[in-house]
């Protein structure tokens, strides 16, 4: 793929929204650190203040829970579509052009469950949506679309109250069930047998788990042969992105895990799933919307066994 050409971005386009805005990002977590603070002091939370992971965690999730509506607001229309087998080769379509999410499911790293109400037979939200989908009020999937139970494997217990709120509000009390543990634990949990799940849902999470290689393995190993693995992920940048850009992330990184609750902007997600096991297919791809110069690129697609 080529670079495509500067002229028809303006300097200010590539100034503000490649190279400045990823710092005010930071600079809004860092914000929420005073407020964690006070908050932990006046409930007397003293040993998660003097646990670094523990202080990140909180932090986190204050700052999140405060910042996730958007960002979910911002990914919703192409998660949805996604998750509805309207996406390939990185394109969105207006018609089905693959498997829903259905059947038994785990969703990665749920966090305080923005994307709880997409395993809902009820209409999501409208900024998800599409102007015909909004007029008619449904979404376009597969027929025979039906999500039957859900594994929110959740291991930040400052996501939980937040998480079960959500679960609540979708009304999927007896299909989506809260897992309180890391990857890492979720054999031990005896939750969930492996080789017994028809989908794995991951949303803006694989940047963020701990060892991802050997995770990402383990999670491959509860897939049912013919299951799928839904992502959208946003992942290291491309070499046809050009030199600087590649350097400003590498540059970015250095506090962006710091800042942003251990999220990893320079991991080669697509590589990592595709060694995760052998798959029958594969249809994984950069969101071709989106601009050579954004730091942050997301890819997008379906791993099946």
């Amino acid at each position: 793929m080529s670079i495509p050409d500067p002229q028809t971005y303006s300097f200010r386009q590539i100034l503000v929204d490649g190279i400045i805005s990823p710092w005010q990002f930071l600079g809004l977590s860092i914000s929420f650190v005073p407020g964690t603070i006070l908050r932990l002091i006046r409930s007397g939370s003293y040993l998660t203040l003097l646990s670094p992971s523990r202080f990140q965690d909180s932090w986190f999730g204050d700052f999140w829970a405060t910042v996730g509506p958007e960002v979910r607001k911002n990914a919703g229309a192409k998660v949805v579509p996604l998750l509805d087998g309207r996406t390939r080769d990185g394109k969105i379509y207006d018609e089905v052009v693959g498997p829903a999410v259905s059947g038994t499911v785990i969703e990665v790293g749920p966090g305080s469950g923005l994307w709880v109400s997409v395993f809902s037979d009820r209409t999501t939200a409208l900024s998800d949506l599409t102007k015909d989908e909004k007029d008619t009020g449904l979404r376009k999937r597969s027929p025979d679309a039906r999500v039957t139970k859900v594994y929110g494997v959740e291991p930040n217990p400052d996501m939980h109250e937040r998480l079960h709120q959500r679960v609540r509000d979708a009304g999927l009390e007896d299909i989506y069930e809260v897992v309180p543990v890391g990857i890492e634990e979720l054999s031990s949990s005896g939750r969930v047998e492996k080789g017994s799940v028809d989908c794995i849902v991951s949303i803006l999470c694989l940047c963020s788990i701990p060892d991802p290689e050997k995770n990402i393995k383990e999670l491959y190993t509860y897939l049912k042969p013919g299951g799928r693995w839904y992502v959208y992920e946003h992942v290291k940048t491309q070499p046809w992105q050009g030199w600087f850009i590649n350097l400003y992330q590498v540059l970015l990184n250095v506090f962006w895990p710091r800042c942003i609750g251990g999220c990893q902007l320079r991991r080669d997600t697509g590589k990592t799933l595709r060694e995760a096991g052998p798959w029958s297919h594969v249809d994984f791809a950069p969101f071709k919307q989106e601009t050579w110069y954004n730091v942050c690129p997301h890819s997008v697609g379906v791993f099946t066994k």
